[in-house]
């Protein structure tokens, strides 16, 4: 059986085509990062024409790299939700069409659950059940994975997701557009006791996240510097708010993965490539006897290769898509 996948939930336009049991034969990415950089965001009209403009030579390409034709796929996968309507509708309209022309049974995958699967592609995967941290730009979320179709969420940000911090924050130093890699970069050379940034905890057992705290507070700490005219000490302003993030993720995790019982923790989504998090939620978790899976760098940004593993199982459990299915902005999981 070979899966052919797609996935425009924000700005990457995402193909990959997928042999059961995980085996990856090809995984395209067409990032938009130079479009959107100037505008020290994502412009979500922007982000839908250049899906239109990438769909089918992403898919082509995903195809020609895995060395098969559209005649040789038994299965299309695309994500249906949740991210930015307009791009979503680009993906998601694409595989339907597709699937319908071909006669092909197609299935719509939750984004999140996505990342929640991502470990399969790895060489090493986790057994079920396993505790899951997803981290993105768009998610910060814990749940509890109990097979391949049944998640329970444990908790989620109350604000920003970590990711969407680490942007705010890149702007208001201006590093740039995404914001996480030039952070990450800069705090290495930088000390993470130098400043110190606020942990949002939100009482003793809540496993849910606030970061728009933070953020103001290294908004109030860099005004005051300027106000001063003192010399900003930029990295080690990156590397205490990096801190500052990974210490509440990493302590939250493992405070989960202790209410839940497991022995495995996987870790999932664009920040889930940040080094400082893998660092110490390594060091935390073999310290406390938990096996930790994290995705290879590649499959924890958004890709299609989790959409066409998580869309097997969705196939295996006969949840086909109707013509009419739509999109959806919100996950049913949050």
């Amino acid at each position: 059986m070979l899966i052919l996948a797609i996935e425009s939930s924000c700005d990457d336009t995402a193909a990959a085509v997928l042999e059961p049991e995980n085996r990856v034969l090809s995984s395209i990415i067409s990032s938009q990062n130079e479009i959107h950089a100037r505008f020290g965001g994502i412009v979500p009209e922007l982000a839908s024409r250049r899906h239109i403009e990438m769909i089918r030579p992403v898919v082509d390409q995903a195809l020609s790299e895995a060395g098969v034709s559209l005649d040789e796929i038994d299965l299309i996968a695309a994500t249906q939700g949740p991210g930015l309507v307009g791009s979503l509708l680009v993906g998601f309209t694409f595989a339907k069409s597709l699937a319908l022309v071909r006669g092909l049974p197609c299935v719509g995958v939750d984004h999140m659950v996505g990342h929640l699967l991502s470990c399969l592609l790895e060489p090493e995967p986790p057994d079920f059940p396993y505790t899951a941290l997803i981290v993105s730009g768009g998610n910060t979320s814990l749940f509890a994975v109990n097979d391949p179709v049944t998640f329970t969420r444990l908790g989620r940000t109350r604000d920003d997701a970590a990711g969407e911090a680490f942007d705010k924050v890149a702007k208001l130093l201006g590093l740039g557009y995404p914001g996480g890699p030039v952070i990450s970069r800069l705090a290495a050379d930088g000390n993470p006791k130098a400043i110190a940034f606020p942990r949002a905890r939100l009482g003793e057992h809540s496993l849910d996240f606030s970061f728009s705290g933070l953020k103001t507070s290294v908004a109030s700490y860099v005004a005051s510097q300027r106000r001063a005219g003192q010399t900003i000490a930029v990295a080690d302003v990156c590397a205490s708010f990096q801190e500052a993030v990974v210490e509440v993720l990493v302590d939250k995790t493992l405070a989960a993965a202790k209410q839940t019982g497991h022995q495995r923790v996987v870790i999932g989504g664009g920040v889930a490539a940040n080094p400082r998090l893998r660092a110490v939620l390594g060091e935390r978790c073999a310290a406390t006897g938990l096996q930790l899976f994290m995705p290879s760098p590649g499959f924890c940004t958004d890709n299609a290769a989790m959409i066409a593993a998580a869309g097997y199982y969705q196939f295996l459990g006969g949840r086909l898509l109707a013509a009419d299915a739509d999109a959806y902005s919100r996950s049913p999981l949050n």
